[in-house]
């Protein structure tokens, strides 16, 4: 009892101390449901993986009590433009000077200041932490704790998976892994998963914070024809108050769509990855500042987007994952307002989806990576063996993650490979790489069709969302299109035996898995081998049981 006392009379403490921090130095009056928890088990030295909406205050996790500890925090932030905003709001606070080591600045003066103590926080792209001699640097400052914003870019299986995050985990090691938080808005099951062993976090505390926005009312508007439903969404859009976002699937759309919107009278910019660089900046200003009515654009317009008024998000075509649509629409509300989010969809426009995420592995490539890689004695240098393929580094560098996973290659603190299986021949690691690539394809196949589903549900859209990342959520929520016209299908009967949401389960072809959602008549399995599949329950006791 005296123990317990004394726990609970020291976390107070601690509490305190943050809660007087977060005042005093950012001006915020409270901390919101799950900062506190998350801050506590930093001090502590625990690592955190953080699962909070967009605009829940992620960021605010680790500045709080990075002012509490010694040492600066490295936080891994994948945007220049969001680095930028971050070191601005710090440096206008009383928070102990923040700075940002990217290319478009002097490396060598951030890192001087981070060295001589001038700096709290530093913020680097993971391709910046793949330089051997900048985590040096950063080592003998001995940081007090990592950040790692849109962690959900670390998982293969993720919507916005990005090569470069797979380093982090060694980053980490070779930093003196102090405290890591791990941070995203969107995070399926098998995500987290992957987050935490890919960035090798030691039995982390995971907090969720809810994904629910009740503020951002769903609905979804089905055409036969392509040219109804660009008409809809232009007279949808153009009639519209406040600032929205309507998102497209292809470069040329946002021009058309852009074009169009101007016509009735908007301020609409078109926005993609392929503008230069200067038109991007002018109109991201133009968006902060309010200084227009509607951007269209692809999903590059995307992290670090901060206003919290935008009223709608309009999709002119299903994204290629519930995991990307709903991040795209939580850019819309984040006042707390009401906001609308709004899919134009057509079932024909889900085959371009599967022609975008239809490039599959090179066998050929992945033979030549592995043959090279154990023939050459000791190490070769990513570099050379790019130059010696002819390849692109982007490329080489998703080569050798394939072989990396299939256990064949391994990459040292310098950047280079090595063969390190005894056992696998390099055609035995080609064959496996390729099918784990073949795997991951299998799950992205299956979002999409998660994406048919929400599109084509008869029931609450909410509630498909909420189920689709693991979280039961009771419905109908009232404010989607199904429940509002009272199209809503029956809930499903609680089932105290079979297979309720979250069980652990295996199927006899597809092997293990976990219900994320169960309706009258079937349930939506998460496979770790096929990713999502609806399953009817009249068949499914012959084809399923508990783990």
């Amino acid at each position: 009892m005296r123990l317990w006392m004394r726990l609970k009379s020291r976390f107070g403490r601690q509490g305190r101390r943050l809660r007087a921090t977060a005042r005093r130095s950012f001006g915020w009056p409270r901390l919101r449901p799950g900062q506190q928890e998350a801050m506590e088990h930093l001090l502590k030295g625990r690592d955190v993986l953080l699962i909070m909406p967009t605009g829940g205050g992620k960021s605010a996790v680790y500045q709080v009590p990075a002012l509490l500890l010694d040492g600066p925090a490295i936080v891994v932030s994948p945007l220049i433009a969001l680095q930028r905003d971050q070191v601005t709001g710090l440096l206008k606070a009383d928070a102990g000077g923040a700075v940002a080591v990217n290319s478009t600045s002097s490396v060598e003066a951030g890192l001087e200041k981070v060295t001589a103590g001038d700096a709290a926080f530093v913020f680097l792209s993971p391709e910046q932490l793949a330089k051997p001699d900048v985590v040096e640097r950063l080592a003998r400052a001995r940081p007090s704790l990592i950040a790692i914003d849109e962690a959900h870019c670390v998982s293969s299986w993720g919507h916005d998976f990005r090569p470069d995050y797979l380093r982090l985990g060694k980053v980490i090691e070779r930093l003196g892994h102090p405290p890591v938080v791990a941070m995203t808005a969107t995070a399926a099951p098998n995500v987290r998963e992957e987050i935490v062993r890919s960035l090798g976090l030691a039995r982390p505390v995971e907090i969720v914070r809810g994904f629910d926005r009740p503020n951002i009312a769903l609905e979804v508007r089905r055409f036969v024809r392509a040219q109804d439903k660009s008409e809809a969404l232009i007279e949808d859009a153009a009639s519209r108050e406040g600032l929205g976002l309507v998102y497209v699937a292809t470069r040329r759309e946002t021009e058309e769509y852009a074009a169009a919107l101007a016509g009735k009278g908007r301020r609409a910019e078109p926005y993609h990855g392929g503008m230069r660089a200067t038109e991007r900046t002018r109109v991201h200003e133009l968006f902060t500042a309010g200084d227009v009515d509607t951007i269209v654009a692809t999903s590059a317009f995307g992290m670090g987007i901060d206003r919290p008024d935008v009223r709608y998000v309009l999709h002119a075509a299903p994204p290629e994952s519930p995991d990307a649509y709903y991040q795209e629409i939580g850019r819309a509300g984040r006042d707390g307002v009401p906001a609308t989010a709004v899919l134009f969809y057509r079932q024909e426009d889900l085959g371009l989806r599967r022609f975008f995420t239809g490039g599959r592995a090179d066998a050929d490539a992945l033979l030549r990576v592995a043959t090279l890689a154990r023939e050459h004695a000791g190490t070769v240098p990513a570099g050379e063996l790019a130059k010696l393929l002819k390849v692109s580094t982007s490329h080489l560098t998703r080569l050798v993650n394939l072989l990396e996973r299939a256990g064949a290659l391994s990459v040292t603190d310098t950047g280079d490979l090595r063969y390190t299986s005894a056992t696998l021949t390099p055609e035995q690691a080609a064959a496996r790489a390729v099918e784990l690539d073949e795997a991951r394809h299998r799950v992205d196949d299956s979002r999409i069709d998660m994406m048919r589903g929400y599109a084509e549900t008869r029931g609450c859209r909410r509630r498909f969302l909420l189920e689709y990342f693991g979280e039961p959520y009771a419905g109908p929520c009232g404010s989607c299109d199904t429940c509002r016209n009272g199209e809503t299908t029956p809930e499903p009967v609680p089932d105290e035996g079979g297979f309720p949401v979250q069980a652990k389960v295996t199927h006899t072809m597809w092997g293990p898995g976990t219900v994320m959602s169960r309706e009258h008549d079937r349930i939506t399995v998460l496979f770790d081998s096929v990713g999502y599949k609806t399953l009817s329950l009249a068949v499914v006791d012959d084809v399923l049981r508990h783990s």
